[in-house]
């Protein structure tokens, strides 16, 4: 009973956390390239790591949390523009082999040395820079901590009750922009763009605009997403490398895409069964058999072929629709 009562309080931890929930942000921006437009973006973590960059080094600067937050969103915006303007015209999976390179040069780019001036290296930016810009505007004591249940946290500092507010309501109006976009005209064009674009072309309809708009929306998304991420940490180029993509496509792909709900669902189920099997390993399997180092090894190897028999027996997903969206139809 001790270990399913731990396991519950852990899995209410990590539903809560600020990293599930800048995730999810992440994910659903990956749904409006993904799922509603059928754009195969393999560097959304390119996205979220330029916005983080933008965000520490313009607070870094003395430039201030809003103009640290806009710089962010034009990064993505330029980035965005960079990586679609000579790809989308183009068919095939030109746009996959572009953005997974350009995430690599990014994470690259951001732990060279010779830029630690401005990005830190490969040590990265220490949160301590530029979380201040943003426990300042806590409406909640900047000292002190609250409790409900068995959840104890700091009222404004470092992985606080302030952080994850900021987080879910943000995750809710990306939520509420999905929703009315997608149920507009313009969300039933970029449907449309995913099944048959040349359809859709037909009827008068600027493709390679609604895409490139698409593009840059869900890397808005993602660049928030990003430095929402970080602020409970540092912002360090390895921690958002291609694994960072591989884990949302498994969010997005399990909740479902194409779905509102989808990468949020996506989000809080990885986590869960990361927790769970930790716990579970860490409980029942001898130390002889499999030490602490190996667990999160092992949690890896079950997340892939979860992966690929979610793709093989339920391309949907939980929430998704399986005449509307599948592999390989």
């Amino acid at each position: 009973m001790d270990f399913l009562s731990g396991l519950f309080i852990d899995f209410g931890q990590q539903i809560l956390s600020s990293v599930t929930a800048a995730f999810a942000i992440a994910a659903v921006g990956l749904n409006l390239h993904f799922g509603y437009t059928g754009l195969l973006n393999f560097g959304q973590a390119g996205f979220m790591l330029l916005g983080a960059y933008g965000f520490a080094i313009t607070v870094e600067m003395h430039g201030g949390f809003w103009l640290g937050v806009l710089v962010a969103i034009i990064a993505a915006v330029l980035f965005a523009l960079l990586l679609g303007i000579p790809t989308l015209r183009l068919r095939g999976d030109y746009l996959a082999i572009v953005t997974v390179a350009a995430a690599e040069i990014v994470r690259i780019v951001g732990g060279n040395q010779g830029l630690a001036p401005i990005t830190g290296g490969a040590a990265g930016i220490l949160g301590s820079v530029y979380q201040p810009a943003f426990t300042a505007l806590s409406p909640f004591p900047q000292n002190g901590s609250f409790q409900v249940g068995p959840y104890n946290y700091p009222m404004t500092a470092g992985d606080s009750w302030y952080l994850r507010i900021v987080c879910w309501v943000v995750l809710a109006i990306t939520l509420l922009i999905t929703y009315l976009l997608t149920r507009s005209p313009y969300g039933r064009t970029l449907r449309g763009i995913r099944e048959d674009e040349d359809a859709v072309r037909s009827l008068g309809k600027n493709v390679y605009a609604r895409k490139l708009q698409a593009l840059v929306l869900g890397g808005v998304f993602g660049s928030i997403g990003g430095v929402l991420y970080v602020m409970s940490a540092s912002v360090q180029p390895d921690s958002l490398g291609r694994t960072t993509t591989f884990l949302l496509y498994t969010c997005l792909l399990l909740g479902g895409a194409a779905t509102v709900f989808g990468p949020v669902l996506g989000s809080v189920l990885y986590f869960m069964v990361i927790i769970g099997l930790n716990d579970f390993v860490s409980q029942f399997v001898p130390s002889s058999v499999m030490n602490e180092q190996q667990i999160p090894q092992f949690g890896w190897i079950v997340v892939g072929v979860g992966l690929m028999l979610l793709v093989i027996f339920r391309p949907q997903g939980i929430l998704g629709n399986k005449k509307e969206l599948s592999f390989g139809d």
